[in-house]
């Protein structure tokens, strides 16, 4: 009887100490918008925007103005879930679309991302929404990390037929590898619905939401109960991506309020960041006839251009601030400070070292080796320096960015040309200095050359 009750005792205090263990994890949920510009937030400065979630995220937070994502989604994508230069894992061009076509270009398994390490420290992982990092069935959400994943495998769909819309369209809207039809239902609305089931789920027990919206990337639609705050607006390029914007907002603040709601703000760790500038690719139209989305040809898909940048210039497809720096704020107030803003570079690859440290997670012996850098010594001290010390480097295809301090170069390879842009004064990136200093030129070609030759010594 005496060894049946210490028995049962030592049962229970392991329980009692797992608990215990569970408890102590924050939650994390990343939004990982899609397309939103520079300066696309009330809290950024944008005059004609109304975000009133993702500004109080701001206000309960830290908001950082130096945060750099890349120049289109696949890359930041990369950046974010392996906390790597998205090279590292053949992220270097357009990932396969279609899941239905022979193998293509996806991200290596070999990469180790967030939900795979969050998935061994005990959490339950979730992705609703928007992946782009390959869709062959034998990669995926499902094969690095996440327990479950609804949404779409490419880029963007039609958000009422959930159609890709470039070329001859295919179907792109799936639980897991298995098609899902749902025809008229709003994807950003199912998605939203998902998550809060999986958050009601999981409330007991540490989670990993990750929300990667597919708005306001175009097609700019926004159902009509959004559009009434710009009823008045008469720019129709601001007012599409103000409603849109508006959407956008909305849904993150759905998942914000359910997780107040259900009394978990103090322990989940919240991410906010958008993968790109905003696009100005104005001309999208169906351009076969039958389309398999059913559209006719001629159909408009495009962006509004309606993006908003202040004093940088440049948009989604450029390695001008306004194709690379996004909005960013962290989120978790039992540990960071509430209402501050940090003016540091940081980077989409912070994220994961970032939620490693909050969550004291350590890296195990072979683990890849991590390109970015946690965040907290910034958070705790607003005058460190980042771990970037003002150097950066971008590349996408043959096109390449470095910046060191003020200076930008802009290059391709194969060619001599090269743009050099200062970041300082009221009118950045205007003019071209290559010319005149060539001096700069020549130290920053170095920096890219070291670069490229740790990528290809280092995994």
């Amino acid at each position: 009887m005496r060894l049946q009750a210490l028995g049962s005792l030592g049962v229970l205090l392991l329980v009692c100490i797992t608990w215990t263990l569970l408890q102590s994890k924050p939650n994390v949920v990343i939004f990982f918008t899609d397309d939103q510009g520079t300066l696309d937030a009330g809290c950024y400065g944008a005059p004609y925007l109304k975000t009133p979630h993702i500004d109080q995220l701001a206000e309960t937070g830290v908001r950082f103005t130096q945060a750099y994502a890349h120049t289109v989604c696949c890359p930041s994508r990369a950046m974010l879930m392996t906390g790597r230069h998205p090279q590292r894992g053949g992220v270097n061009h357009w990932t396969q679309g279609n899941m239905n076509t022979p193998k293509g270009r996806n991200m290596a398994l070999e990469e180790l991302t967030m939900a795979e390490v969050l998935k061994s420290a005990g959490y339950r992982t979730a992705l609703f929404g928007k992946w782009h990092l390959g869709a062959h069935r034998e990669h995926g959400p499902k094969k690095q990390g996440f327990d479950e994943f609804f949404g779409i495998r490419d880029g963007f769909i039609d958000n009422f037929n959930h159609y890709f819309l470039h070329g001859t369209g295919f179907h792109d809207l799936y639980e897991g590898t298995l098609p899902v039809k749902a025809p008229g239902k709003y994807f950003p609305e199912l998605m939203t619905e998902r998550s809060l089931a999986f958050i009601e789920e999981c409330k007991d027990e540490p989670f990993f939401l990750y929300f990667p919206l597919n708005i306001p990337h175009y097609p700019e639609q926004a159902p009509q109960k959004f559009a009434g705050p710009f009823k008045d607006m008469t720019d129709p390029e601001r007012k599409s991506y103000a409603t849109i914007m508006y959407a956008t907002d909305y849904y993150i603040g759905r998942i914000v309020d359910r997780i107040e709601e259900l009394g978990l703000r103090e322990d989940t760790i919240i991410i906010f960041m958008s993968d790109n500038g905003h696009s100005e690719e104005i001309n999208n139209r169906i351009s076969v006839d039958n389309h398999l989305s059913g559209h006719p040809k001629g159909h408009f898909y495009g962006a509004s251009g309606g993006g908003y940048t202040g004093k940088w210039t440049g948009q989604k497809g450029t390695f001008f601030e306004g194709g690379i720096r996004v909005p960013a704020i962290l989120r978790y107030p039992s540990k960071i400070p509430q209402g501050e803003t940090r003016n540091q570079i940081i980077t989409a690859m912070d994220w994961l070292p970032t939620v490693m440290d909050l969550c004291g997670i350590k890296k195990q012996a072979g683990d890849p080796r991590l390109d970015g850098h946690s965040l907290l010594p910034v958070i705790k001290n607003p005058y460190q320096m980042s771990g970037y010390q003002k150097i950066l480097n971008f590349q996408w295809h043959k096109s390449w960015a470095v910046r060191m301090d003020e200076w930008k170069l802009i290059g391709r390879e194969g060619s001599e040309k090269f743009q050099l842009y200062r970041l300082t004064g009221p009118e950045p990136e205007r003019k071209n200095y290559s010319s005149e200093r060539k001096d700069i030129v020549e130290g920053m070609l170095a920096l890219r050359k070291a670069w490229l030759d740790d990528l290809n010594k280092t995994k």
